[in-house]
């Protein structure tokens, strides 16, 4: 009689994990938790206490010296005695009343007794400027204060001074019999001062917006609060340690509302994006079968290699901005690449930590037990979908974004536009009063500096013979030997008529004396020529190392060239969408952003650069699963399906969570960050959904076993430097 043995179901156990260095690094944080926690704790009180430093230091740079228009600015800040003045607009008034000039008067007193002010003129003063203050109604005045040369806590002390003075003209007034009275108060410190605090608000409100919203869709992703926190707790350490950053590179350069808001975008975006793929592969692990310990060194030998390469590739990004020469733009790529290595740090080790104090709570969700290596999904239909008519596919989506790109065609350039600032700062108010009720418009399109008197400049700047001069403002003496004068161009101070008036000017300067022109037309011209002439080669050290890096993680020469390419379309759609909301008003009420007359050339480039790295950190993401497919001898069209079957979903939910941070700096006032912010969510939306899941898995399905072909030289050195996945 023949025994039958029963069948045993026996368990595989899984694969050891490689060793590796980020492998010893994660196993090392998570074991010494608490030690990493708390370094990471003094570096978000050192953040903190460097934010308020940081912002109280926002400047605008309008570029190098090197440029005439920069150079004839320095010339007149030399030698100026002035700090600059701060008007007052007083309305519904009677001018003529009694006790008006007696209210008035008084009040310019006290203005004058502050310490710093050089003078004070009323529209009762015994001057030709006199009039010119008077509004055009007879229903307002203006008073106006000139401060001397001051800088740094005794400018601020003085301003501050001059608009608390200013300000008790208004119950002064109404005592005097003008119930009616206001009084708005302004000025260049004071448009710069209220537009840093409002951009302070801005991103302050956007960060608690969007950090809620982000941990509510990461508690859906995670199926657990506790796995959802991770990402969430290193955005906020990531933020709070980039100032610190920021505070350094402030000492060194010039910092402003952009480099702030594109920073905090990185290193909320970033983190959120490092942390969800690190604690999704860690839960794979243990759905594998294996131990936290050994599943947080196999999650980061892998995803750990995968954010690495993506915060390599996001920083050769930004360092295309050093290339420019432009203060802001290079202190703004140095800072981006400082976070992006910041975000990098902190998810590598303050993650690990986090996941060590939360290990009893993070475990595999049900469907990642069940699905376990198994094919099929969301994600491999989609792909399958895609590689029935691979050409059909990827044509009809190149088509999709480039009619998205066609606004691009249309847009104008304009370097300074009063309509990106709210109207409810009060200095942006007396700015569109002084032009509409005194006649007296923001900013001529060009200054003249020459080392010569007011008169004989005078003379020559009305000799221009020019069709595109509206008119020329009364000459400066601003200093012994060095005199201007404002010349004002027929429509936009940026417009055609404008640059055109530029190049007449310096093309015919005053005789025998040294020159400059600038103004806000010729840093238009200065700067976007300057931007041109460098762009190249900002584009090259981008795509050079960007080729270079990919090459590192694939073995292919391919991939790269094919990811570099899909980008530009990419973004040429961005800069469309940008162009259409900002400029033609599309959406802009469902939206409540600015309608602008140009986009400012620091935006495109700021866009660019992040929205390039961006792209890429999704395009790493994809790849490296494919890789590891295709590194196990997986054919190229099932390694394709397999990979974004296994990665799409954290790739979407990232995006997702992108946009969701990058939207809620909509929410904003200041006309940049809304521009910087809807130009990010459109490039991750558009990248993560159109691109990484249609058009990638269709060109690659075309290119076949080409995907990874590398010359042979490249081939062998890649191998010998062991940088298989």
């Amino acid at each position: 009689m023949t025994q039958t043995t029963p069948a045993v179901r026996t368990e595989v156990a899984p694969a050891p994990a490689r060793t590796t260095l980020l492998g010893r690094l994660g196993r090392w944080c998570f074991r010494h938790r608490w030690a990493v926690v708390g370094l990471w704790l003094v570096a978000v009180v050192a953040g903190g206490f460097a934010a308020g430093p940081v912002f109280a230091g926002l400047d605008d740079s309008q570029g190098p010296s090197s440029l005439e228009s920069v150079a004839g600015s320095d010339v007149i800040a030399d030698a100026s005695t002035s700090s600059g003045a701060i008007v007052a607009v007083v309305r519904g008034i009677d001018p003529n009343a009694p006790g008006v000039r007696a209210a008035v008067t008084d009040g310019a007193a006290r203005v004058g007794g502050v310490a710093g002010v050089t003078g004070v003129v009323t529209p009762f003063a015994d001057s030709p400027a006199a009039a010119a203050l008077r509004a055009k109604d007879g229903r307002g005045l203006l008073v106006q204060a000139r401060l001397g040369e001051l800088s740094g806590d005794a400018l601020d002390t003085a301003t501050d001074a001059v608009e608390a003075e200013l300000r008790t003209l208004g119950p002064a007034l109404v005592a005097a019999g003008q119930p009616d009275a206001t009084v708005e108060v302004g000025g260049g410190r004071l448009v710069n001062k209220q537009a840093n605090e409002q951009a302070q608000k801005d991103l302050s409100f956007a960060e608690q917006l969007s950090l809620p919203i982000t941990l509510l869709v990461l508690i859906f992703v995670f199926g657990g609060l506790l796995a959802a926190l991770v990402p969430v707790l290193g955005a906020i350490v990531s933020i709070a340690g980039s100032f610190s950053v920021l505070l350094f590179f402030s000492t060194i350069t010039t910092l402003d509302q952009n480099a702030v808001t594109v920073v905090t975008l990185m290193g909320l975006g970033l983190s959120v994006d490092y942390g969800l793929l690190l604690v999704a592969r860690y839960r794979d692990e243990l759905a594998a079968g294996r131990e936290p310990l050994d599943a947080i060194g196999a999650a980061w030998a892998t995803a750990g290699r995968t954010i690495l390469f993506s915060a390599l590739t996001v920083a050769a990004a930004l360092a295309g901005m050093l290339v420019f020469g432009v203060t802001g733009l290079s202190a703004m790529g140095a800072a981006g690449v400082s976070v992006a290595l910041v975000a990098l740090l902190m998810s590598l080790t303050f993650t690990a930590a986090l996941v060590g104090l939360f290990r009893r709570r993070i475990k595999p969700s049900k469907r990642q037990v069940a699905a376990g290596s198994s094919d099929g999904g969301f994600f491999w239909g989609l792909a399958r979908g895609v590689q029935r008519r691979p050409l059909v596919t990827a044509l009809a989506t190149a088509l999709v974004l480039i009619a998205a790109g066609f606004p691009l065609l249309t847009m104008k350039i304009k370097v300074e536009d009063l309509d990106g600032l709210p109207r409810s700062l009060e200095s942006v108010r007396v700015i569109d009063t002084l032009a509409t009720e005194f006649g007296q418009p923001d900013q001529p399109a060009i200054t003249v500096v020459a080392r010569t008197d007011a008169a004989t400049l005078e003379a020559w700047a009305r000799s221009l013979p020019s069709a595109d001069i509206a008119g020329v403002r009364q000459a400066d003496q601003i200093a012994p030997g060095v005199a201007t004068v404002d010349i004002d161009a027929v429509g936009d101070a940026e417009g055609d008529a404008a640059l055109r008036l530029v190049s007449a000017a310096r093309a015919d300067r005053p005789a025998g004396v040294d020159s400059w022109v600038t103004g806000i037309a010729a840093i238009h011209k200065d700067l976007n020529g300057l931007l041109l002439s460098r762009l190249p080669y900002a584009i090259a050290l981008t795509l050079i190392a960007m080729v270079v890096l990919l090459w590192a993680m694939t073995g292919s020469l391919v991939v790269p060239v094919k990811a570099v390419v899909m980008n530009v379309v990419s973004l040429g759609a961005t800069f469309g969408v940008l162009s259409a909301v900002f400029e033609h008003g599309v959406l802009s009420g469902l939206l409540h952003t600015h309608v602008v007359g140009g986009i400012s050339p620091f935006v495109l480039v700021t866009v660019f650069a992040f929205a390039f790295g961006l792209s890429m950190d999704y395009e790493v993401f994809l790849l490296a699963r494919i890789k590891e497919q295709v590194d196990q001898g997986v054919p190229n069209d099932l390694a394709v399906r397999r990979g974004l079957q296994r990665s799409g979903r954290i790739i979407t939910s990232a995006a997702l969570l992108m946009v969701i941070v990058f939207s809620c700096f909509l929410t904003g006032r200041i006309g940049t960050v809304q521009q910087i912010g809807l130009g990010l969510a459109v490039a991750v939306a558009v990248d993560a959904t159109l691109v990484r899941c249609v058009l990638v898995p269709a060109t690659m399905t075309m290119l076949g076993r080409w995907n990874w072909w590398s010359p042979r030289p490249l081939a062998r050195l890649h191998s010998r430097l062991g940088l298989r996945h």
